[in-house]
C-alpha cells in the first residue's frame, strides 16, 4: 500500500490505490500510484501551459513556430521546408501559420537576395519578446509547482524521470500482456 500514515497527507491517488487495491488483489499499488501521479502531473502541467498561452494572447500552433525559430539561435531563421519538417508539417500547412503569425509582426518571410525562388523564415523582434513573455510566464507556474521540493529532491527527481524517459524512448519496456491475472471471474462471482 502507498497510503501515507497521515491520512492528511494523502491524496485523491492514495484514495484511488486504496479503493482499487480492494477490487484489484492482483494490481501493484505502488505501480499504479506512480503511473496515476504522473497522469495527474501531466494533465496539470498541460493545463496550465493552455492558460499561460490564453494570458500571453497566443494559440498552442503560435507558441510552436515561434518555439521551432527561437531554438534555432541567432539569426532566428530558417527555410519554410526546414520549419515544416521540425514541425511535421507540409509546406501547405505552414504557410497557412505563417501568414497570421507574419500579419501579427512575429515573423518575416523574404527572398533570399542570391536566390529570389528560396525563402526565409526570420524570428522579429515582437516574435522573440512574445516568445520570451510565455517561456518567462511558463517558468513561473513551474517553479511554484516544484517549490515544494527541496533542491536535492528536485535532482533525485529529474534523474528518476530520465531513467523512464529513456526507457521509454528506447522502447526497453514491454508492452505485452500484463503478467497478472485476475483470480476471479465477473460472469460467475468465483
Amino acid at each position: 500500500m502507498t497510503e501515507p500514515s497521515d491520512a492528511a497527507t494523502a491524496d485523491s491517488v492514495d484514495r484511488h490505490v486504496a479503493l482499487w487495491s480492494k477490487e484489484l488483489d492482483w494490481m501493484d499499488p505502488v505501480k499504479e500510484a506512480i503511473i496515476a501521479r504522473l497522469a495527474i502531473l501531466a494533465r496539470h502541467a498541460a493545463q496550465a501551459r493552455r492558460d499561460t498561452l490564453d494570458s500571453d494572447g497566443l494559440q498552442h500552433w503560435q507558441f510552436k513556430v515561434l518555439l521551432m525559430l527561437r531554438r534555432l539561435g541567432p539569426p532566428y531563421e530558417a527555410s519554410p521546408s526546414q520549419l515544416a519538417d521540425m514541425l511535421g508539417l507540409t509546406r501547405g500547412a505552414l504557410s497557412a501559420r505563417l501568414a497570421p503569425l507574419e500579419d501579427a509582426g512575429l515573423l518575416t518571410r523574404a527572398h533570399e537576395r542570391s536566390d529570389r525562388r528560396r525563402v526565409r523564415v526570420r524570428l522579429t523582434d515582437a516574435g522573440f519578446d512574445a516568445f520570451e513573455q510565455h517561456v518567462v510566464s511558463e517558468d513561473k507556474g513551474e517553479n511554484a509547482l516544484l517549490a515544494v521540493l527541496s533542491p536535492a529532491e528536485k535532482r533525485t527527481l529529474a534523474d528518476l524521470l530520465r531513467k523512464l524517459v529513456l526507457s521509454a524512448e528506447s522502447g526497453a519496456y514491454a508492452t505485452g500482456p500484463s503478467p497478472y491475472s485476475p483470480k476471479r471471474s465477473r460472469s460467475d462471482g468465483t
